[in-house]
Order: C-alpha cells, then structure tokens, then sequence
C-alpha cells in the first residue's frame, strides 16, 4: 500500500523538497510537478533517484504533437515512472507522446482528463457543454482508442471509469483528501479509504502531508486508514 500513495512535492525552496523525502522514509512515490521543476527540478530528481524512489513527473504537456513528441523525448534522461500529458491535446498528441516514450523501457504515459479544481460551472465557461463525468469518459474513450490505458482522473470518476471501462486501465487520482485535514482548492474530493474502495490505483496526497507539522505521522495516518 505505500507504493499506493503518491507524495505531491509541491513547495518552494529544494532544502525543503529534500527534507521532505527524508523525513517521509515509508513513502516510496513522490510527484514532481511544474513548480518544483522549474525551480529545481534536475537537483530534485537526483536527490530522489539517489534516495531509491519513483518518480512521478507531472508536467502535463499540451502542444502540438511534434513538440509533445519533443517534450517527452527530453524528460527520459530523469527515467520518470510516470508521465502527463493533457488527453484534451487530440488523439494525434496522444499517440505521439506514447511513441515518445516507447524509445525508454519503464515510463508510463498518464493521460490527464479534467482537473480536479474544475466543476462543470467552470467547464461552461470554456465552451464544454458536457458534465464533468460525461468530459471525463469521452476523455477516456479517445485514450483508450489511441492506445493509452492510465489516466489521472478525480475520485468522483473512478467508478464511473470502472463501469464503463472495467478493471484494466490504471487510474492516479489527485483530489485525496483526508477526513482531518483542509479541502484547499480542490472541488471534486474523497478520503484515502473511500477512493480505494472505488477503485483507484494510486493517489496523489500534497498539502495533507507536506504541510503536516508532522508529515510522517500524516503519512502513517493515511497509510492505516487505507490498509484497515
């Protein structure tokens, strides 16, 4: 169960990202997002591969499919566990980045769906007349047409996902947040123990943990209400 729970490494300063790997020594997972890898992704990286961990690298790219193409060739050389990439860029990206990917044994391609900060009020106001389960499972539908089969999703579309689409694809659910602890800006939640039970693979838990005064004894916490 701890490889099940994904660290969000979403802070400012690297001293800060470091002591955070080593104070949270049952965590194995820790996510690599847009913040911390612009700031100091390459010194973080290194430091989590010298420490023994995977790697999740969540730079959710969205381009043209040459460029994605491009994007994912150049994250190989931090031999990431997991990539994203936005599946709402068309199917055409979608097969390029996993084309990409296949020219490096281990990388698994995550398409992202909608973000969990987005309710379908916010989806009206680009244009999206559709809910956001209903956005989540065409989203799916065109992964799984091009090939792909993991995707990022919120908790709430994990059983709708599984209805329609079974027990095969891999799903990473951001939007894990515990009884005891803040909402912050997601929209669409569900505890630990309730997103397992729907069926998730891996979830990814940020501020619950990070921003703990005693981050290992959050992870403890998280980690017994999901194997009880």
């Amino acid at each position: 169960m701890r490889d099940r729970i994904i660290v969000a490494l979403d802070v400012e300063r690297l001293p800060e990202a470091q002591n955070l790997v080593n104070v949270l020594d049952q965590a194995v997972f820790f996510k690599v997002g847009l913040q911390a890898f612009l700031a100091f992704g390459p010194e973080l990286i290194a430091y989590l591969q010298e420490k023994g961990k995977k790697l999740f690298l969540d730079l959710k790219f969205k381009d043209i499919p040459n460029t994605v193409f491009g994007a994912v060739q150049s994250v190989l050389k931090y031999q990431p566990d997991f990539i994203t990439i936005h599946l709402t860029g068309g199917g055409d990206m979608i097969e390029k980045a996993q084309l990409a990917a296949a020219k490096q044994p281990g990388p698994t391609i995550l398409g992202v769906t909608i973000l969990t900060s987005l309710s379908n009020d916010d989806l009206k106001e680009t244009g999206i007349s559709l809910s956001t389960e209903e956005a989540v499972l065409r989203l799916c539908e065109l992964g799984l047409k091009k090939g792909l089969n993991a995707f990022v999703c919120s908790p709430q579309e994990i059983e709708p996902i599984r209805r329609r689409f079974g027990q095969e694809p891999l799903l990473v659910t951001p939007g894990i947040r515990p009884a005891w602890s803040e909402k912050g800006d997601q929209k669409r939640v569900f505890t630990p123990q309730l997103a397992i039970e729907a069926g998730c693979n891996y979830m990814v838990i940020g501020r619950p943990i990070t921003a703990s005064p005693d981050p290992a004894d959050a992870f403890a916490r998280i980690l017994q209400e999901i194997t009880s």
